[in-house]
């Protein structure tokens, strides 16, 4: 990074505008799933048709992921950034327009491309900064993407309330997003951190970056099932009132949020890899509590410990990846996030399936299993606090 281009922008500066991506990224995502029950019903989708559809995302993700290592190597971050969130809110207001089955998985196929390449290029703006900083500060950007998505859930609920469709609910976050963008971007991180273009991004990680990537896999799937299938199982399995169907979502996000905004604190005090461990834990407890004990106030206090468990882990582990002397930042990043948001895609439509097969019930206990599966992972994995 060239430190006289960095020195024309505060560092205070730059952490706010990567902080602002951040926020338009978990806010697009957020108003998405606060709808899905709705957007479900209005297509007269079944559990395994809505998990078949919502396998676009995980697809558009695969599709896209030489693609997007050649444009953020290519072209940096700070330009990949800009680009994905115009294009990601842009093609919010779609999901909640289309009118067929078919159609909302080509939408979901071209969301899924957009937010895999917002993904990468905002985290690595986000190690960027930390460098910036000399300490770390990734799970503060996570918490800004969760803050984001319980903004994005309490409004979707006041809109369910007032009986607003999905698709004008999506042209007004839509809108925002636009003007967060204008607003951020003059102030994004210039140069990636030891910003190489001719340097791949996506490069084979070894097995300790495997290992890590696996950890952020499986809580990615936990986090991925709570977005898309909370309001889902609140309505069908807690049979909560209509106008409490995303009260396990807004539960979880609060958490969540509040969480990552503590992580790093928590982190240094208690340690990475015993952190990581004893949210794995929470993640299955709260899990099997909202499956054993089916009902409003049960359910809620389970998703409230699944949001605490999910809060930490996959900020950690990018920070851990970020400082591996292995390979470049930017590439070992993009090997364990590529990884992780896979399974953040992928888990929900599996969700789908089984809940088909048998019921919701069982499928989020398979998901409290993962939680269980990060315990094991993390103890053969070498993590500097």
């Amino acid at each position: 990074m060239s430190t006289q281009t960095v020195e024309l922008l505060p560092r205070q500066a730059i952490r706010a505008s990567v902080g602002t991506f951040f926020f338009i990224q978990g806010l697009c995502f957020a108003s998405w799933a606060s709808r899905i029950p709705d957007i479900q019903a209005r297509l007269h989708l079944s559990e395994a048709q809505l998990g078949g559809v919502l396998l676009a995302l995980p697809a558009g993700l695969m599709t896209s992921l030489p693609v997007v290592g050649w444009l953020v190597g290519r072209y940096g971050s700070r330009r990949a950034m800009i680009v994905a969130a115009i294009l990601y809110a842009s093609t919010l207001p779609l999901i909640g327009w289309v009118g067929l089955p078919w159609h909302l998985a080509g939408v979901l196929f071209l969301y899924g491309m957009w937010g895999n390449l917002a993904n990468i290029a905002i985290n690595t703006q986000a190690v960027g900064t930390e460098v910036l900083y000399g300490r770390s500060i990734m799970a503060s950007f996570h918490g800004l993407w969760s803050l984001a998505g319980l903004a994005g859930a309490a409004v979707g609920t006041l809109l369910i309330r007032l009986d607003i469709s999905p698709f004008v609910h999506f042209c007004l976050v839509s809108a925002v997003a636009y003007g967060l963008v204008v607003a951020a971007y003059p102030y994004a991180l210039p140069q990636d951190t030891g910003g190489d273009g001719a340097r791949p991004l996506f490069v084979r990680p070894d097995r300790q970056l495997l290992l890590m990537g696996l950890i952020a896999f499986c809580t990615m799937i936990c986090e991925g099932t709570m977005f898309d299938w909370s309001g889902v199982y609140f309505h069908k399995v807690v049979n909560a009132p209509r106008e409490w169907t995303t009260l396990g979502y807004v539960a979880f996000m609060g958490t969540m949020a509040g969480g990552r905004f503590v992580g790093d604190w928590l982190a240094f005090r208690v340690g990475v890899k015993r952190l990581i461990g004893l949210n794995g834990a929470l993640i299955a407890t709260g899990l099997f509590t909202a499956v054993l004990f089916p009902y409003l106030i049960p359910a809620t206090v389970g998703f409230l410990l699944v949001g605490m468990g999910v809060s930490t882990i996959v900020p950690l582990v990018y920070g851990a990846a970020g400082r591996s002397g292995i390979m470049s930042t930017g590439a070992a990043l993009a090997a364990v996030s590529s990884i992780g948001f896979l399974g953040f895609l992928l888990g929900p439509p599996l969700i789908g399936f089984i809940a088909q097969a048998a019921s919701l019930r069982w499928s989020f206990a398979a998901v409290a299993l993962l939680g269980l599966g990060t315990i094991f992972l993390v103890r053969q994995v070498r993590m500097e606090n």
